[in-house]
């Protein structure tokens, strides 16, 4: 009788689990994979004051190891200490892959496995598009050699998207032949009656509701989503904004917001973004750059057009005039697109139905974690 094979054990590594795409991709893949066949351990730190954390907040069911120097601001003494905190773990946990997830965990995750020794295999996710928008040149042109040098020590490297794989080759990132693109996979939302969930959200039956979910920062651009409320007000089109997320600009956007006395409600953070997207009936995202927003995948299952700046790889989710509108990044153009469909509940009602198919080929969990699983297995068999 041949002796049970030992589970592949991975370790999960990831700067930190804020409230965003990362997070939801991480806990998916610790609760999705078959745990007969794979060991996971989460490795991560702690948020920012002005950020909610996924653990807390909504996957507390997901045990994780806390490095406390392991979050997002970059500090010398603290990554150094993260950086010997990785070490000693990887040396105690001897891991078969580690997978690190997010640039500064990337980074000190992957040096960590190199000056830990052992045999384990590295993959890093590249879970947004970092060329433009996150850094200035200087900054940029390090984060491109560290890359370019950690990419060698690389066994695989996963894109969440083709624009951002297709970016990061033609800067010298990786190798053809260490890119995998691997969708994000969210579950399939329940079916929700949309005049039930207004009634519940104290929402008006009769008003059109656009829908913006998504971190109040510089990157999303919610100046431009302020723009946008104003173009339509002046146009005379009906549309109302609501806003769910919280970041640094959440304050100074809801006081513009009142200010101007603009149709827009902001929700703050909210577990429930499922529901909000059930009664609305246009998603928005207004970015300078993104890589593959989970918010809109969200939107997309909920059957709803979605009206988005085409940046990184979003063009992955909306095809443009088939489930939904890509702009140019401006306010006008975003102004101009919402106009089209405000005007014309069929072209919604067909761009909503094809987005829902849309999803449910491309984005589905089981989709997302038979690709994993697969990766993970074929780490085990030696050579490239």
């Amino acid at each position: 009788m041949s002796a049970a094979v030992p589970p592949i054990k991975i370790m999960q590594v990831i700067a930190r689990m804020n409230v965003g795409g990362p997070a939801v991709i991480v806990a998916e893949l610790m609760r999705g994979l078959d745990k007969s066949k794979y060991e996971q351990i989460l490795v991560t730190g702690y948020c920012a004051d002005n950020e909610a954390d996924y653990l807390e907040t909504v996957a507390t069911d997901i045990p994780a190891i806390r490095i406390n120097a392991l979050g997002r601001s970059v500090s010398p003494l603290k990554d150094l200490s993260s950086f010997f905190a990785l070490v000693k773990l990887i040396r105690k946990i001897k891991p078969d892959v580690i997978h690190t997830h997010t640039a500064k965990a990337g980074v000190l995750g992957r040096l960590a496995s190199i000056v830990a020794g052992g045999k384990a295999k590295r993959v890093h996710t590249f879970h947004g598009h970092l060329l433009h928008g996150y850094f200035n040149s200087f900054k940029r042109a390090i984060m491109i050699a560290a890359e370019r040098i950690l990419g060698w020590f690389t066994f695989r490297i996963i894109a969440i998207g083709n624009v951002v794989k297709n970016d990061l080759l033609a800067v010298g990132i990786g190798s053809a032949k260490k890119f995998l693109v691997f969708f994000p996979g969210l579950p399939e939302p329940k079916s929700e009656n949309r005049k039930v969930k207004r009634a519940e959200l104290a929402l008006d039956p009769a008003t059109l509701y656009c829908t913006f979910i998504g971190r109040l920062t510089y990157i999303k651009r919610p100046d431009r989503l302020i723009d946008v409320a104003v173009l339509l007000e002046a146009r005379g089109v009906k549309v109302h904004f609501l806003v769910a997320g919280e970041g640094e600009l959440f304050e100074s956007s809801k006081e513009r917001a009142l200010h101007d006395q603009l149709p827009m409600t902001f929700l703050g953070w909210r577990s429930d973004t499922d529901a909000i997207l059930a009664a609305s009936d246009i998603a928005i995202l207004c970015s300078d750059n993104e890589g593959i927003p989970l918010t809109l995948i969200q939107a997309a299952q909920a059957g709803l057009p979605i009206v988005a700046t085409n940046v990184g790889s979003i063009s992955d989710i909306v095809v443009n005039g088939v489930n939904g509108l890509l702009t140019h990044v401006s306010a006008e153009a975003l102004a101009d697109a919402i106009e089209v469909l405000a005007n014309d509940p069929d072209l919604r009602t067909s761009m909503g139905a094809a987005g829902k198919k849309r999803a449910s080929e491309y984005f589905s969990l089981t989709r997302m974690i038979s690709d994993h699983s697969l990766l993970y297995s074929h780490c085990m068999q030696g050579s490239d």
